[in-house]
């Protein structure tokens, strides 16, 4: 059974300046605040400026971009608050595709799980190992067999983009994600939509720790921001 395509993933020259520029948000070659000026890029890319143009828009639409007063367009910083919803939502809707996922996905479809998170688990470069994660959380969002939650999936992962590189570039954090991946196919293989529910939604909290704990690291809370995650709930 081939392995089920990543929406958004890393993408060769031969795609769209939009896919183009996603991949690039991922990979954090577009970090927060960055101006998107439409000749460097069309250079960059080898592309003209009209498909930059167009990318530029469809990721305002998609609320990654952001029009500033004598900036034009950049990158999106989100804040903390926006952090903690999105975290919050994720924990939601990939929650309910693994309880879906227990009572719909096929034997195959699990075998796919496991062979995944087994790659995942031997993996010791970090690209690649963040490449298997969404391949897993992919596939298992197949196996929900729910069009409109994958949708709703999908277009949060963009948006969680603007955040940068995963969570699994940290050798620790990628350790227990394959852990916490066998735990859920524990769950998945039993039958129980309930507890494959609550480990997933303690997967989504887990990475969440973790990212927190990089945004601080790296500086990008504000005083503001830094003092409301010191007295939050984590």
């Amino acid at each position: 059974m081939s392995k089920p395509a990543d929406p958004i993933a890393e993408l060769p020259q031969g795609h769209t300046a939009y896919d183009r520029l996603l991949n690039d948000i991922r990979q954090g070659k577009i970090t927060p605040g960055t101006r998107l000026r439409e000749v460097e890029l069309a250079a960059r890319l080898g592309l003209s400026r009209t498909p930059i143009r167009e990318a530029i828009r469809r990721l305002e639409a998609d609320g990654l971009v952001e029009h500033l007063p004598r900036q034009g367009a950049s990158l999106r910083r989100l804040t903390y608050a926006e952090v903690m919803e999105l975290y919050d939502m994720r924990a939601v809707l990939e929650g309910t595709a693994a309880r879906l996922a227990a009572r719909a996905a096929s034997d195959l479809e699990l075998r796919e799980l496991a062979e995944i998170n087994a790659e995942m688990i031997q993996s010791d470069a970090p690209a690649e190992t963040a490449r298997l994660n969404r391949q897993f959380h992919a596939a298992l969002i197949n196996a929900a067999k729910n069009r409109y939650l994958k949708r709703a999936i999908g277009s949060m992962a963009r948006t969680l983009l603007i955040l940068g590189p995963s969570t699994l570039h940290d050798p620790a954090r990628s350790a227990a994600a394959a852990q916490e991946h066998a735990a859920l196919l524990q769950a998945l293989e039993l039958r129980d939509g309930a507890l494959a529910e609550t480990r997933m939604r303690d997967h989504i909290e887990a990475a969440h720790r973790i990212r927190l704990r990089q945004l601080r690291d790296a500086g990008l809370m504000g005083a503001d921001e830094q003092s409301e995650r010191d007295t939050g709930p984590l």
